[in-house]
């Protein structure tokens, strides 16, 4: 289920979903992907003892 939200709310993680389709998985091949990559950004930081931080969002001057 986090994997289904991150895609859909998520740009880095769409964009890792989209790149394993363009790749030529099918869409449960990506989805399986992009939840693997996402425990293992899990056990990172369990493993070294850190707290996930968002980067601050880019502010693009309007034109």
């Amino acid at each position: 289920m986090a994997a289904f939200t991150a895609a859909r709310e998520c740009p880095t993680s769409r964009a890792y979903y989209e790149k394993k389709r363009a790749e030529g998985k099918h869409h449960r091949q990506a989805m399986l992907a992009l939840a693997r990559r996402r425990v293992d950004v899990l056990w990172a930081l369990i493993r070294d003892n850190k707290t996930f931080t968002r980067p601050a969002p880019a502010i693009h001057a309007a034109a």
